[in-house]
């Protein structure tokens, strides 16, 4: 009903049509969400490894199935926002200043899928160098300098940040 109402007024006052070429027309896009949750899935990797490895109390598989879904959950997201910043932000522009931005891009996904399916934390620290490697490049597209500084809070790892001080 709401199609055909729709239908009948842009057949009576003839709307311009609209289209956007990728996910966030409005050009925002930043790294800071896949680093935060390849951190996060070095976070779990880390509160899992504190568990007994066997004879765990409901408590603590409530707490290991809590920490398992989590890091699944980090890893889906790491792969979606860099999946849309190599998908989106990037043209041929960017490409040929930084032609490895495609392989760095699959081995993020390949080892997103390894850290997902195991707890493999020299994998995750992998990844986490990858995903800073790929936040570089996309600063340095936009022509902003990066530095690194152990993150804020736990796992307090070594992360690529913006450096926007004017």
């Amino acid at each position: 009903m709401l199609h055909s109402l729709m239908e009948r007024l842009d057949h009576t006052f003839s709307f311009g049509r609209v289209s956007a070429h990728c996910d966030i027309p409005c050009k925002i896009y930043d790294p800071v969400h896949a680093q935060i949750a390849v951190l996060t899935m070095i976070r779990m990797i880390d509160l899992l490894n504190e568990l007994p490895e066997q004879d765990l109390t409901k408590q603590q598989k409530a707490t290991f199935a809590r920490l398992i879904e989590q890091k699944e959950e980090h890893g889906k997201k790491l792969k979606e926002e860099v999946r849309i910043i190599w998908g989106d932000y990037f043209k041929q522009p960017q490409l040929d200043q930084f032609p490895e931005i495609h392989s760095l891009t699959h081995e993020i996904m390949m080892l997103a899928s390894v850290v997902k399916q195991e707890s493999d934390k020299d994998a995750a620290l992998k990844l986490l160098d990858k995903v800073n490697r790929f936040a570089e490049i996309f600063w340095a597209t936009k022509g902003v300098k990066t530095y690194t500084a152990d993150c804020p809070y736990l796992p307090e790892l070594p992360t690529v940040y913006p450096d926007l001080k004017p």
